[in-house]
Protein backbone atom coordinates (compact mmCIF):
# COMPACT_ATOMS: atom_id res chain seq x y z
CA UNK A 1 0.00 0.00 0.00
CA UNK A 2 1.28 3.46 -0.97
CA UNK A 3 -0.09 6.82 0.18
CA UNK A 4 0.09 9.63 -2.39
CA UNK A 5 -0.68 13.25 -1.47
CA UNK A 6 -1.18 16.18 -3.84
CA UNK A 7 -1.13 19.74 -2.57
CA UNK A 8 -3.24 22.58 -3.93
CA UNK A 9 -0.33 23.96 -5.96
CA UNK A 10 -0.37 20.73 -7.99
CA UNK A 11 -4.10 21.17 -8.69
CA UNK A 12 -4.39 24.65 -10.15
CA UNK A 13 -5.97 23.91 -13.55
CA UNK A 14 -7.73 21.27 -15.65
CA UNK A 15 -4.38 20.40 -17.23
CA UNK A 16 -2.73 19.84 -13.86
CA UNK A 17 -5.79 17.89 -12.71
CA UNK A 18 -5.27 15.54 -15.67
CA UNK A 19 -1.54 15.26 -14.95
CA UNK A 20 -2.29 14.30 -11.35
CA UNK A 21 -4.74 11.66 -12.60
CA UNK A 22 -2.00 10.21 -14.84
CA UNK A 23 0.36 9.95 -11.87
CA UNK A 24 -2.34 8.27 -9.80
CA UNK A 25 -3.07 5.73 -12.53
CA UNK A 26 0.57 4.83 -13.09
CA UNK A 27 1.31 1.32 -11.77
CA UNK A 28 -2.43 0.81 -11.37
CA UNK A 29 -1.96 -2.69 -9.93
CA UNK A 30 -0.40 -1.11 -6.84
CA UNK A 31 -2.80 -0.32 -3.97
CA UNK A 32 -2.94 3.41 -3.28
CA UNK A 33 -4.66 5.87 -0.98
CA UNK A 34 -4.70 9.29 -2.63
CA UNK A 35 -4.94 12.36 -0.38
CA UNK A 36 -6.15 15.52 -2.13
CA UNK A 37 -6.24 19.09 -0.91
CA UNK A 38 -8.65 21.68 -2.26
CA UNK A 39 -7.77 22.99 -5.71
CA UNK A 40 -5.51 26.04 -5.79
CA UNK A 41 -7.32 29.17 -4.60
CA UNK A 42 -10.51 27.38 -3.51
CA UNK A 43 -9.80 27.44 0.23
CA UNK A 44 -9.09 31.18 0.12
CA UNK A 45 -12.37 31.77 -1.75
CA UNK A 46 -14.33 29.70 0.77
CA UNK A 47 -12.74 31.55 3.70
CA UNK A 48 -13.76 34.85 2.11
CA UNK A 49 -17.31 33.57 1.61
CA UNK A 50 -17.42 32.67 5.29
CA UNK A 51 -16.11 36.13 6.18
CA UNK A 52 -19.00 37.77 4.30
CA UNK A 53 -21.45 35.54 6.16
CA UNK A 54 -19.84 36.48 9.49
CA UNK A 55 -20.34 40.12 8.57
CA UNK A 56 -24.01 39.40 7.79
CA UNK A 57 -23.61 40.21 4.11
CA UNK A 58 -25.33 37.24 2.39
CA UNK A 59 -25.48 39.06 -0.95
CA UNK A 60 -21.70 39.47 -1.01
CA UNK A 61 -21.31 35.80 -0.07
CA UNK A 62 -23.73 34.65 -2.78
CA UNK A 63 -21.86 36.63 -5.42
CA UNK A 64 -18.61 34.87 -4.50
CA UNK A 65 -20.36 31.49 -4.32
CA UNK A 66 -21.77 31.93 -7.83
CA UNK A 67 -18.36 32.96 -9.19
CA UNK A 68 -16.64 29.92 -7.63
CA UNK A 69 -19.46 27.65 -8.81
CA UNK A 70 -19.00 28.84 -12.40
CA UNK A 71 -15.28 28.12 -12.26
CA UNK A 72 -16.01 24.55 -11.15
CA UNK A 73 -18.68 24.04 -13.82
CA UNK A 74 -16.16 25.24 -16.40
CA UNK A 75 -13.64 22.76 -14.97
CA UNK A 76 -16.24 19.98 -15.39
CA UNK A 77 -16.71 20.99 -19.04
CA UNK A 78 -12.95 20.91 -19.64
CA UNK A 79 -12.43 17.58 -17.88
CA UNK A 80 -15.42 15.60 -19.09
CA UNK A 81 -16.16 17.02 -22.56
CA UNK A 82 -18.81 14.79 -24.14
CA UNK A 83 -18.74 12.16 -21.40
CA UNK A 84 -22.20 10.67 -20.83
CA UNK A 85 -22.01 11.39 -17.08
CA UNK A 86 -21.10 15.06 -17.43
CA UNK A 87 -24.63 16.35 -16.81
CA UNK A 88 -24.96 14.29 -13.64
CA UNK A 89 -21.59 15.61 -12.41
CA UNK A 90 -22.67 19.20 -13.15
CA UNK A 91 -25.87 18.67 -11.18
CA UNK A 92 -23.92 17.30 -8.23
CA UNK A 93 -21.58 20.31 -8.29
CA UNK A 94 -24.56 22.68 -8.35
CA UNK A 95 -26.09 20.78 -5.44
CA UNK A 96 -22.87 21.18 -3.43
CA UNK A 97 -22.83 24.94 -4.02
CA UNK A 98 -26.53 25.18 -3.17
CA UNK A 99 -25.67 23.64 0.19
CA UNK A 100 -23.13 26.45 0.73
CA UNK A 101 -25.74 29.07 -0.23
CA UNK A 102 -28.07 27.63 2.39
CA UNK A 103 -25.75 28.83 5.17
CA UNK A 104 -26.72 32.43 4.40
CA UNK A 105 -30.18 31.75 5.83
CA UNK A 106 -28.99 30.71 9.29
CA UNK A 107 -26.94 32.00 12.19
CA UNK A 108 -23.27 31.76 11.19
CA UNK A 109 -20.58 30.56 13.62
CA UNK A 110 -17.09 29.03 13.49
CA UNK A 111 -18.74 25.61 13.19
CA UNK A 112 -20.44 26.61 9.92
CA UNK A 113 -17.23 28.18 8.63
CA UNK A 114 -15.32 24.92 9.07
CA UNK A 115 -18.04 23.03 7.22
CA UNK A 116 -17.87 25.49 4.32
CA UNK A 117 -14.06 25.40 4.10
CA UNK A 118 -14.16 21.57 4.13
CA UNK A 119 -16.10 21.70 0.86
CA UNK A 120 -12.90 22.55 -1.03
CA UNK A 121 -11.21 19.19 -0.46
CA UNK A 122 -14.54 17.37 -0.83
CA UNK A 123 -15.16 18.96 -4.24
CA UNK A 124 -11.69 18.00 -5.41
CA UNK A 125 -11.90 14.38 -4.26
CA UNK A 126 -15.36 14.01 -5.80
CA UNK A 127 -14.22 15.33 -9.18
CA UNK A 128 -11.05 13.24 -9.16
CA UNK A 129 -13.04 10.08 -8.43
CA UNK A 130 -15.43 10.82 -11.30
CA UNK A 131 -12.59 11.70 -13.68
CA UNK A 132 -10.64 8.53 -12.90
CA UNK A 133 -13.80 6.48 -13.38
CA UNK A 134 -14.37 8.11 -16.79
CA UNK A 135 -10.87 6.97 -17.79
CA UNK A 136 -11.47 3.39 -16.73
CA UNK A 137 -9.90 3.57 -13.28
CA UNK A 138 -12.68 3.20 -10.70
CA UNK A 139 -11.88 4.30 -7.16
CA UNK A 140 -13.46 4.21 -3.72
CA UNK A 141 -14.05 7.52 -1.96
CA UNK A 142 -13.05 7.35 1.69
CA UNK A 143 -14.54 10.41 3.33
CA UNK A 144 -11.95 11.79 5.74
CA UNK A 145 -14.81 12.58 8.11
CA UNK A 146 -15.44 8.84 8.47
CA UNK A 147 -12.01 8.02 9.92
CA UNK A 148 -9.89 11.14 10.62
CA UNK A 149 -10.50 12.43 14.14
CA UNK A 150 -8.89 14.68 16.75
CA UNK A 151 -9.37 14.41 20.50
CA UNK A 152 -10.24 17.08 23.09
CA UNK A 153 -6.62 18.27 23.04
CA UNK A 154 -6.87 18.70 19.26
CA UNK A 155 -4.38 15.88 18.75
CA UNK A 156 -5.03 13.05 16.27
CA UNK A 157 -6.93 10.14 17.81
CA UNK A 158 -4.47 7.60 16.43
CA UNK A 159 -6.31 4.49 17.64
CA UNK A 160 -9.63 5.67 16.20
CA UNK A 161 -8.00 6.53 12.86
CA UNK A 162 -6.33 3.14 12.63
CA UNK A 163 -9.46 1.20 13.59
CA UNK A 164 -11.77 3.07 11.19
CA UNK A 165 -9.32 2.93 8.29
CA UNK A 166 -8.84 -0.78 8.81
CA UNK A 167 -12.60 -1.29 8.79
CA UNK A 168 -13.11 0.76 5.61
CA UNK A 169 -10.27 -0.98 3.77
CA UNK A 170 -11.57 -4.40 4.80
CA UNK A 171 -15.05 -3.49 3.56
CA UNK A 172 -13.50 -2.60 0.19
CA UNK A 173 -10.91 -5.35 0.05
CA UNK A 174 -11.30 -5.80 -3.71
CA UNK A 175 -10.50 -2.16 -4.49
CA UNK A 176 -6.98 -0.98 -5.28
CA UNK A 177 -7.51 2.78 -5.47
CA UNK A 178 -8.89 4.99 -2.71
CA UNK A 179 -9.38 8.76 -2.63
CA UNK A 180 -9.77 10.92 0.44
CA UNK A 181 -9.57 14.56 1.52
CA UNK A 182 -6.60 16.16 3.20
CA UNK A 183 -6.67 18.39 6.30
CA UNK A 184 -10.33 17.92 7.28
CA UNK A 185 -11.45 15.77 10.19
CA UNK A 186 -14.00 15.39 12.95
CA UNK A 187 -13.27 16.67 16.43
CA UNK A 188 -14.07 15.03 19.76
CA UNK A 189 -17.63 16.38 19.55
CA UNK A 190 -18.23 14.92 16.06
CA UNK A 191 -18.08 18.35 14.44
CA UNK A 192 -16.24 19.12 11.19
CA UNK A 193 -12.78 20.43 12.01
CA UNK A 194 -9.31 20.94 10.57
CA UNK A 195 -5.89 19.44 11.34
CA UNK A 196 -4.26 22.87 11.23
CA UNK A 197 -0.99 24.01 9.64
CA UNK A 198 0.22 21.52 7.02
CA UNK A 199 -3.00 19.55 7.43
CA UNK A 200 -2.78 17.86 4.02
CA UNK A 201 0.70 16.50 4.76
CA UNK A 202 -0.43 15.55 8.26
CA UNK A 203 -3.38 13.58 6.86
CA UNK A 204 -1.10 11.64 4.51
CA UNK A 205 1.40 10.89 7.27
CA UNK A 206 -1.31 9.72 9.69
CA UNK A 207 -2.82 7.46 7.02
CA UNK A 208 0.60 6.11 6.02
CA UNK A 209 1.46 5.32 9.62
CA UNK A 210 -1.96 3.72 10.26
CA UNK A 211 -1.77 1.34 7.29
CA UNK A 212 2.01 0.85 7.61
CA UNK A 213 2.43 2.05 4.04
CA UNK A 214 5.35 1.08 1.88
CA UNK A 215 5.94 4.78 1.18
CA UNK A 216 4.24 8.19 1.36
CA UNK A 217 4.66 10.49 -1.63
CA UNK A 218 4.20 14.26 -1.29
CA UNK A 219 3.62 15.90 -4.68
CA UNK A 220 3.78 19.68 -5.21
CA UNK A 221 5.07 22.25 -7.69
CA UNK A 222 7.97 23.19 -5.39
CA UNK A 223 11.47 22.91 -6.76
CA UNK A 224 12.52 20.26 -4.25
CA UNK A 225 15.59 19.80 -2.07
CA UNK A 226 19.00 20.56 -3.55
CA UNK A 227 22.53 20.43 -2.14
CA UNK A 228 22.50 24.23 -2.36
CA UNK A 229 20.37 27.08 -3.71
CA UNK A 230 20.15 26.32 -7.47
CA UNK A 231 19.26 29.96 -8.19
CA UNK A 232 22.62 31.09 -6.77
CA UNK A 233 24.85 28.02 -7.16
CA UNK A 234 24.69 26.58 -10.71
CA UNK A 235 26.38 23.32 -9.65
CA UNK A 236 23.73 22.48 -7.01
CA UNK A 237 22.31 18.96 -7.40
CA UNK A 238 19.09 17.32 -6.15
CA UNK A 239 19.40 15.54 -2.81
CA UNK A 240 18.44 11.88 -3.23
CA UNK A 241 18.17 10.84 0.44
CA UNK A 242 17.80 12.46 3.85
CA UNK A 243 17.13 11.24 7.35
CA UNK A 244 14.06 12.56 9.17
CA UNK A 245 16.38 14.54 11.47
CA UNK A 246 18.19 16.15 8.53
CA UNK A 247 14.87 16.96 6.86
CA UNK A 248 13.66 18.57 10.10
CA UNK A 249 16.73 20.83 10.15
CA UNK A 250 16.18 21.80 6.51
CA UNK A 251 12.47 22.49 7.04
CA UNK A 252 13.25 25.90 8.58
CA UNK A 253 14.64 26.96 5.20
CA UNK A 254 12.16 25.05 3.01
CA UNK A 255 8.80 25.91 4.55
CA UNK A 256 6.92 25.41 1.27
CA UNK A 257 8.28 21.90 0.85
CA UNK A 258 8.11 20.18 4.21
CA UNK A 259 6.89 20.71 7.76
CA UNK A 260 8.59 18.43 10.35
CA UNK A 261 5.56 18.14 12.65
CA UNK A 262 3.40 16.93 9.80
CA UNK A 263 5.60 13.96 8.96
CA UNK A 264 6.26 12.96 12.58
CA UNK A 265 3.70 10.07 12.42
CA UNK A 266 5.62 8.66 9.44
CA UNK A 267 8.91 8.92 11.31
CA UNK A 268 7.50 7.17 14.39
CA UNK A 269 6.06 4.38 12.24
CA UNK A 270 9.27 4.10 10.18
CA UNK A 271 7.41 4.83 6.93
CA UNK A 272 9.59 6.57 4.28
CA UNK A 273 8.41 9.87 2.80
CA UNK A 274 9.30 10.87 -0.77
CA UNK A 275 9.11 14.50 -1.93
CA UNK A 276 8.14 14.78 -5.60
CA UNK A 277 7.82 17.69 -8.03
CA UNK A 278 4.88 17.43 -10.42
CA UNK A 279 6.84 19.38 -13.03
CA UNK A 280 9.69 16.86 -12.86
CA UNK A 281 7.72 13.65 -12.44
CA UNK A 282 10.32 11.57 -14.28
CA UNK A 283 12.78 12.21 -11.44
CA UNK A 284 12.93 10.21 -8.21
CA UNK A 285 12.65 13.17 -5.86
CA UNK A 286 14.05 13.11 -2.33
CA UNK A 287 13.52 10.11 -0.05
CA UNK A 288 13.26 10.82 3.68
CA UNK A 289 13.67 7.86 6.02
CA UNK A 290 15.26 6.78 9.29
CA UNK A 291 18.52 5.84 7.55
CA UNK A 292 21.31 8.30 6.86
CA UNK A 293 24.69 8.45 5.16
CA UNK A 294 27.28 8.32 7.91
CA UNK A 295 29.61 11.32 8.02
CA UNK A 296 28.12 12.88 4.87
CA UNK A 297 27.19 16.53 4.39
CA UNK A 298 23.89 16.56 2.47
CA UNK A 299 22.96 20.18 1.86
CA UNK A 300 23.60 23.86 2.47
CA UNK A 301 20.62 26.17 3.00
CA UNK A 302 20.11 29.84 3.76
CA UNK A 303 17.45 32.18 5.12
CA UNK A 304 17.40 35.96 4.66
CA UNK A 305 15.61 38.65 6.64
CA UNK A 306 17.40 37.83 9.87
CA UNK A 307 18.04 40.34 12.67
CA UNK A 308 20.74 39.73 15.29
CA UNK A 309 20.35 41.13 18.80
CA UNK A 310 23.37 41.29 21.14
CA UNK A 311 22.74 41.88 24.87
CA UNK A 312 25.89 42.59 26.94
CA UNK A 313 25.77 42.84 30.72
CA UNK A 314 28.23 42.21 33.54
CA UNK A 315 25.15 41.27 35.61
CA UNK A 316 25.07 38.04 33.62
CA UNK A 317 28.38 36.86 35.10
CA UNK A 318 27.77 34.01 37.57
CA UNK A 319 24.06 34.94 37.67
CA UNK A 320 21.27 32.42 37.47
CA UNK A 321 17.93 33.29 35.87
CA UNK A 322 19.41 35.89 33.50
CA UNK A 323 18.67 33.93 30.32
CA UNK A 324 15.18 33.08 31.56
CA UNK A 325 14.33 36.76 31.92
CA UNK A 326 15.71 37.47 28.45
CA UNK A 327 13.68 34.67 26.89
CA UNK A 328 10.51 35.79 28.68
CA UNK A 329 10.69 39.09 26.81
CA UNK A 330 10.63 37.31 23.45
CA UNK A 331 7.86 35.03 24.68
CA UNK A 332 5.73 37.98 25.75
CA UNK A 333 5.86 39.35 22.20
CA UNK A 334 5.33 35.91 20.62
CA UNK A 335 8.61 36.22 18.73
CA UNK A 336 10.53 33.02 18.02
CA UNK A 337 14.30 32.80 18.48
CA UNK A 338 16.25 31.04 15.72
CA UNK A 339 19.92 31.02 16.78
CA UNK A 340 21.52 31.71 20.14
CA UNK A 341 25.14 31.93 21.33
CA UNK A 342 26.36 32.96 24.78
CA UNK A 343 29.51 34.15 26.53
CA UNK A 344 30.18 35.05 30.17
CA UNK A 345 28.86 38.59 29.74
CA UNK A 346 26.75 38.48 26.62
CA UNK A 347 24.14 36.64 24.60
CA UNK A 348 23.46 36.91 20.86
CA UNK A 349 20.04 36.00 19.51
CA UNK A 350 18.55 36.01 16.01
CA UNK A 351 14.93 36.49 14.98
CA UNK A 352 13.23 36.47 11.57
CA UNK A 353 10.24 38.60 12.58
CA UNK A 354 10.81 42.30 13.34
CA UNK A 355 7.18 43.13 14.07
CA UNK A 356 7.85 43.84 17.76
CA UNK A 357 11.57 44.61 17.50
CA UNK A 358 11.39 48.13 18.98
CA UNK A 359 9.38 46.94 21.98
CA UNK A 360 11.71 43.98 22.51
CA UNK A 361 14.78 46.21 22.43
CA UNK A 362 13.20 48.63 24.93
CA UNK A 363 12.59 45.78 27.37
CA UNK A 364 16.04 44.25 26.84
CA UNK A 365 17.72 47.57 27.73
CA UNK A 366 16.67 46.93 31.34
CA UNK A 367 19.25 44.12 31.44
CA UNK A 368 22.23 45.55 29.51
CA UNK A 369 23.42 47.31 26.39
CA UNK A 370 21.68 46.20 23.21
CA UNK A 371 23.13 46.16 19.70
CA UNK A 372 21.11 45.39 16.57
CA UNK A 373 22.37 44.00 13.25
CA UNK A 374 19.83 43.87 10.41
CA UNK A 375 20.04 42.49 6.86
CA UNK A 376 21.65 39.28 8.03
CA UNK A 377 21.42 35.72 6.66
CA UNK A 378 21.58 32.35 8.40
CA UNK A 379 23.52 29.71 6.48
CA UNK A 380 23.27 26.12 7.68
CA UNK A 381 25.24 23.07 6.69
CA UNK A 382 23.11 19.94 7.09
CA UNK A 383 24.21 16.31 7.34
CA UNK A 384 25.60 13.72 9.72
CA UNK A 385 27.83 15.96 11.83
CA UNK A 386 28.57 14.29 15.19
CA UNK A 387 31.52 15.54 17.23
CA UNK A 388 33.56 12.46 16.33
CA UNK A 389 33.23 13.28 12.62
CA UNK A 390 36.56 15.10 12.79
CA UNK A 391 37.40 17.60 10.06
CA UNK A 392 34.07 18.84 8.76
CA UNK A 393 34.34 21.99 10.90
CA UNK A 394 37.69 22.82 9.29
CA UNK A 395 36.34 22.37 5.76
CA UNK A 396 33.38 24.64 6.49
CA UNK A 397 35.44 27.37 8.16
CA UNK A 398 38.06 27.25 5.41
CA UNK A 399 35.32 27.88 2.85
CA UNK A 400 34.24 30.99 4.75
CA UNK A 401 37.72 32.21 5.74
CA UNK A 402 37.44 35.43 3.70
CA UNK A 403 34.01 36.44 5.02
CA UNK A 404 33.03 38.12 8.32
CA UNK A 405 30.94 35.78 10.49
CA UNK A 406 28.66 37.29 13.15
CA UNK A 407 27.62 34.08 14.93
CA UNK A 408 28.36 30.34 14.86
CA UNK A 409 25.98 27.76 16.34
CA UNK A 410 26.76 24.06 16.77
CA UNK A 411 25.96 21.45 19.39
CA UNK A 412 22.19 21.75 19.62
CA UNK A 413 22.02 19.10 16.93
CA UNK A 414 24.48 16.67 15.39
CA UNK A 415 22.92 17.39 11.99
CA UNK A 416 23.38 21.15 11.70
CA UNK A 417 26.05 23.81 12.00
CA UNK A 418 24.84 27.38 11.36
CA UNK A 419 26.49 30.71 10.63
CA UNK A 420 25.19 34.25 10.64
CA UNK A 421 26.62 36.47 7.91
CA UNK A 422 25.71 39.69 6.14
CA UNK A 423 23.12 39.14 3.43
CA UNK A 424 25.35 40.88 0.91
CA UNK A 425 27.91 38.06 1.41
CA UNK A 426 25.39 35.25 0.90
CA UNK A 427 26.13 34.44 -2.74
CA UNK A 428 29.88 34.29 -2.14
CA UNK A 429 29.38 32.13 0.95
CA UNK A 430 27.05 29.62 -0.74
CA UNK A 431 29.34 29.20 -3.74
CA UNK A 432 32.41 28.84 -1.54
CA UNK A 433 30.73 26.17 0.59
CA UNK A 434 29.56 24.32 -2.50
CA UNK A 435 33.11 24.28 -3.87
CA UNK A 436 34.64 23.03 -0.61
CA UNK A 437 31.98 20.55 0.51
CA UNK A 438 30.64 18.98 -2.67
Amino acid sequence: MKVVKFGSSALSSAKQFQEVAEIICKNNKEKKIVVLSAMDGTTEELVEIADYLYKKNPDGAKELISSLEQSYLQLVDELFGSDKNKQKIRENIIEKFDSIRAYSKDIFTLFEEKRIVAQGAQLCSYLMGEYLSSKGFPSVNLSALSFMKIDKNEEPDVNYIKEQLSRLLTENADASLFITEGAICQNAYDEVDHLGLGGNDYTAALIGASVQAEEIEFWSDSVGIYTNNPNIVPTAKPVEKLSFEEAAELSYFLTRIIHPTCILPAKLANVPVRLMNIEQKEKKGTLISTSYAKGKIEAVASKDGITAILIKSSRMLFAHGFLRRIFEIFESYKTAIDMITTSEIGVSITIDNNKHLDDIVDDLKKFGTVTIHKDMTIISVIGDLPENNVGFQTNILCALKNLPIRMISYGGSSHNISFLIRTKDKSEALNALDKHLF
